[in-house]
């Protein structure tokens, strides 16, 4: 295993999408960054989706993670606003894709359960308690960017211990196991979409 790694955390959104980017470095945390896309003032949704693209490679080419983690649409009541969100999320995926770099989703419950121990926890809970693990002198005025960077330390966290995954050789395979509907209750907590060699 390496000694370094770099992760980024997103969590997308129409509205704002959140990033958030942690070094590790023997095993110990390190901030990197954390920002968030404005995306408010485009009325057109698919220039939303060219935007949340474009932004996403650009953090990769910029700072070559080597492992995306990615915040999974909750399951909420306004079938139209869980659309943007899983197509917000599916752009950000296909960014990753493109560059061959492996992704894992992670409901918002695991997320908040990784960083303060309860899953119910508020966005206020868990941008405090990333400060106090990071060493963050302020929080941003809006708490996207602190979620994307939950997404990347509840990844840390729980390396090794993926309780649900799926790897994807391709394109191809990607679609295969995704054309059917989701089982009822979802995924139990993560998913893993895996583009490079396979571990023995």
């Amino acid at each position: 295993m390496a000694n370094e790694k770099i992760i980024l955390g997103i969590d997308p959104g129409t509205t704002i999408m959140g990033f958030g980017i942690i070094k590790i470095i023997h095993k110990k945390m390190h901030f990197v960054q954390m920002n968030e896309l404005q995306l408010k003032k485009y009325d057109d949704p698919y220039v939303k989706l060219k935007l949340i693209f474009e932004r996403t490679i650009e953090l990769i080419d910029t700072y070559h993670p080597d492992e995306i983690a990615i915040e999974a649409p909750f399951y909420g009541k306004n079938v139209q606003s869980m659309l943007k969100l899983g197509r917000a999320q599916g752009v950000a995926m296909a960014a990753g894709l493109s560059r061959q770099i492996p992704i894992t989703e992670y409901l918002p419950k695991k997320i908040k359960m990784a960083i303060t121990g309860s899953g119910n926890a508020s966005k206020e809970q868990v941008a405090k308690m990333l400060q106090g693990m990071l060493g963050l002198k302020t929080l941003p005025k809006n708490l996207d960017s602190t979620d994307g960077l939950a997404a990347a330390v509840c990844h840390f966290y729980n390396e090794g211990r993926v309780e649900v995954g799926k790897s994807y050789s391709g394109w191809s395979s990607f679609v295969k196991q995704n054309s059917s509907p989701t089982p009822k209750g979802g995924v139990k907590g993560s998913t893993v979409v895996n583009l490079r060699k396979k571990k023995s």
